[in-house]
């Protein structure tokens, strides 16, 4: 991994907003480790050599398929209802240890119930119901959002936006579309989000990730995204640019992960720059703290270590989250009052 820059006292203590945070790429070392133990899986017990498995490394390359290629290790890990739920609450309890104040975890029914072969709504209600009752124990606000991966077909789809649409308003407040932009694209799976978008669920689409800033406009226009995952490829289209500025769309930028999957080669070359001087509607997140090894302090700490920007700046990143979030008007404003208390 990068070597982490030192977090201030002053960002470690911000009330946080993190929008964009996969559960299957949140989970804790130490844990994974006891579960191969525990559960005789064909993988090491020892920490440090299993974290070369499912931590990108500094050698690693830099691509789409060595970053994917992690979450094909952490898939064998999901062996019982028991261990779906302790990873999710851990995965919130973390996020609250850095201060999280609101979180959507998104994840994969498919995934998580593959090793098992554990019927996908069924899997859906252990991560519901974990995620909720870790949530009011830690305080933290809460949403989480079913996740498509673009390989695994429109047909497996289609039965995610169905057991999505069965568990509206019991937590789960959207749909998203991710995994290898590069060689599935997106265009076959607009007839399903149009679908759950007009049954009420939200919408986030990764795109623009590791193709051009055209994929961020098939978002907005063909899917009726309400967010972009990462989008940070939309400067190379002016017609992106234009159209996310009139819908205020906004972007879920991932630092770490935008390095360690080779969207870019430094931070210091990072285009969240350029989207924010654009007037672009700029959030930032951790995609999977797990497999980056990072947490939503450290992503702030990175942003004010390669750019010219103050912690006033983050402050407005994270009202702008709140704009952002898949919840109601009333629950925004009532976050917002909250956190404007502790950020000003």
């Amino acid at each position: 991994m990068q070597t982490r820059p030192a977090i201030p006292l002053n960002i470690a203590a911000l009330p946080k907003v993190d929008l964009h945070r996969h559960l299957e790429g949140s989970l804790r070392l130490k844990t994974l480790a006891e579960i191969a133990r525990n559960e005789g899986l064909d993988l090491p017990s020892d920490e440090d050599q299993l974290q070369s498995l499912v931590q990108l490394q500094i050698n690693d390359p830099r691509t789409a398929d060595a970053f994917l290629a992690k979450f094909q290790v952490l898939r064998m890990f999901y062996c019982s209802p028991q261990i779906i739920r302790r990873l999710t609450v851990e995965a919130v309890e973390d996020a609250a240890a850095d201060n999280v104040r609101y979180l959507e975890i998104n994840f994969s029914p498919a995934a998580l119930a593959s090793v098992g072969h554990f019927p996908m709504a069924e899997v859906v209600d252990w991560v519901l119901e974990a995620a909720i009752e870790a949530a009011e124990r830690q305080d933290i606000g809460l949403r989480l959002i079913a996740g498509v991966n673009r390989h695994e077909g429109i047909d497996l789809a289609e039965e995610v936006a169905r057991i999505a649409v069965d568990h509206f308003d019991r937590g789960l407040a959207g749909l998203s579309l991710a995994g290898n932009e590069i060689d599935f694209p997106a265009d076959d799976f607009e007839g399903v989000f149009r679908a759950v978008k007009q049954a009420g669920l939200h919408v986030t689409i990764h795109a623009g990730e590791w193709v051009g800033g055209n994929a961020v406009r098939k978002a907005i226009e063909n899917f009726g995204a309400d967010r972009i995952g990462h989008g940070v490829r939309v400067m190379e289209d002016p017609l992106a640019i234009t159209l996310a500025k009139e819908k205020r769309m906004p972007f879920e930028v991932c630092l770490s992960s935008n390095l360690m999957s080779g969207v870019i080669e430094s931070l210091d070359e990072h285009p969240i720059t350029q989207m924010m001087a654009a007037g672009l509607q700029v959030t930032l997140n951790t995609d999977d703290p797990g497999i980056l090894n990072t947490s939503l302090s450290n992503e702030y700490a990175l942003f004010l270590t390669h750019s010219d920007f103050s912690i006033e700046t983050i402050k407005g990143m994270i009202l702008t989250a709140v704009q952002a979030a898949f919840i109601k008007s009333s629950e925004k404003k009532q976050l917002e009052r909250e956190l404007i208390e502790e950020l000003f």
